[in-house]
């Protein structure tokens, strides 16, 4: 299997984990799993993931149907996560982070999540270029202990298109951070996180289903 192609389904274990996947989806990552014992492996480190994300009942939805997701909830899950490691000498993979937030922002639910602006930490604005005409975009970033969260707002994203999302190091590295889906000219609000720390962190990019770069930020 092509490495890109099976580092998108182990990004997508966390959707899987909690049945936010359509049945495509489902399947796929069935027939994977099937001859993949090290994402069998990484589906069964998920579980503590699976338990904390019971703090997603905090969640409640406004007279108008729409999901407001605390905007804590990253920061509670992955400490959840840290404690549950702690009794089974489990640490999590450096993704899963990047996949909480995912699931926060709506890969493969449908959810729109949409944070207090307020910022738990100091909030740092960077800029943003993106390489198609119909996307504009702005962001921050806010460093926490256990690594970077970028606060994405843009329209012109292609609806019900997934993007992928990168913090890249000062080494020219690559950390996954997250996904979310386009809401053409709707305003889109996430906030993804990865495991990379401020310190080490130096930009990142957004690659549509093709692959291609379609927003790129420089701190």
């Amino acid at each position: 299997m092509n490495p890109d192609d099976h580092r998108v389904l182990r990004e997508t274990l966390g959707g899987y984990a909690l049945d936010r996947l359509d049945e495509h989806e489902r399947l796929k990552i069935d027939a994977h799993l099937s001859g993949c014992a090290e994402c069998r492996s990484e589906l069964r480190e998920l579980s503590p993931v699976v338990r904390a994300l019971g703090l997603a009942e905090a969640a409640h939805v406004s007279e108008h149907g729409q999901v407001t997701v605390p905007p804590d909830l990253g920061d509670a899950v992955v400490r959840k996560v840290i404690e549950g490691s702690k009794r089974t000498r489990w640490r999590p993979p450096h993704w899963v982070a990047a996949a909480v937030i995912a699931l926060v922002c709506g890969a493969g639910a449908g959810w729109a999540a949409h944070p207090d602006t307020s910022a738990p930490g100091p909030f740092e604005a960077v800029p943003v270029i993106a390489s198609v005409p119909a996307i504009h975009a702005s962001a921050g970033l806010v460093p926490h202990t256990w690594g970077v969260e970028i606060k994405l707002t843009g329209t012109g994203f292609d609806a019900n298109k997934r993007y992928r999302v990168v913090i890249v190091d000062e080494k020219g590295g690559q950390a996954a951070a997250g996904e979310f889906i386009g809401t053409g000219a709707a305003e889109m609000r996430c906030n993804l996180n990865s495991s990379v720390l401020r310190t080490g962190a130096a930009g990142f990019r957004v690659f549509d289903a093709g692959g291609q770069v379609v927003l790129v930020s420089d701190f």
